[in-house]
């Protein structure tokens, strides 16, 4: 289970980006994080990943998150990919083998490279490939270690349809092999069909948590609540 319990973030003494946040999501669920650009959700998942300091408490199937213990099995990929200008894909995936320390990887590795259309691009050096190819390497480098957890800031973005498609593959056998997934997005009909659990941010603050049970005789769409919802803050 992921618990976070009063996350607080400031940039500066006045500048609340996460204000007493408070969630936790059960293993095998897909939780979304909705809101509009400035809310809050990079900055939520940047905590959680240990990226940035905070005030309040993160634990991932019990232990803090900044331990090794969940440093281990939590997977991360970046709203803006970030590779080593130098190193080749290949030596990426191998670079993230070693320091997880993975044993019979190369088969999944493969699988990977296959799957986001790599295998023709291993020997690229990270400065030679386009957004969206340093995207697919981002997430092969993520899922290689078989997260417990695993975070997708925007994943969308920058991505073709035929890799977006293969993503939302991915969300699924995620999903069934009880892995967590948190994914942070603006884009409501690229997940609308892939979620159990929606945090709509506004302001650094979480103004609607639902599941998709309490929506089943609801007559408005995500998209409809979700414009409710954030316009309310906006007029309060």
């Amino acid at each position: 289970m992921l618990e976070v319990k009063n996350l607080v973030k400031k940039f500066g003494s006045k500048n609340i980006a996460v204000n007493d946040m408070s969630f936790s999501i059960n293993e095998g669920e897909i939780c979304i994080i909705l809101g509009p650009n400035g809310a809050g959700k990079s900055t939520t998942i940047k905590c959680i990943a240990g990226l940035l300091k905070f005030s309040g408490e993160i634990n991932i199937f019990e232990h803090s998150n900044k331990s090794i213990e969940s440093k281990k099995i939590l997977g991360y990929v970046p709203e803006t990919p970030s590779l080593y200008e130098l190193l080749t894909v290949n030596e990426h995936l191998e670079f993230i083998a070693k320091a997880y320390e993975l044993k019979d990887y190369e088969g999944y590795k493969n699988e990977l490279l296959k799957r986001f259309d790599l295998d023709d691009k291993v020997d690229k050096v990270g400065r030679e490939l386009s957004k969206g190819m340093q995207q697919k390497v981002s997430l092969c480098c993520a899922l290689l270690i078989k997260p417990k957890i695993i975070m997708f800031d925007e994943p969308m973005i920058g991505l073709d349809p035929k890799a977006i498609n293969e993503l939302k593959k991915v969300f699924i056998e995620l999903k069934e092999a009880g892995c967590i997934l948190l994914i942070s997005t603006h884009i409501i009909d690229s997940v609308e069909q892939y979620w159990d659990r929606v945090l709509i941010m506004n302001k650094g603050e979480v103004v609607k948590d639902l599941n998709k049970e309490s929506l089943i005789h609801n007559t408005r769409t995500l998209e409809e609540i979700f414009f409710e919802a954030t316009d309310e803050v906006k007029g309060a």
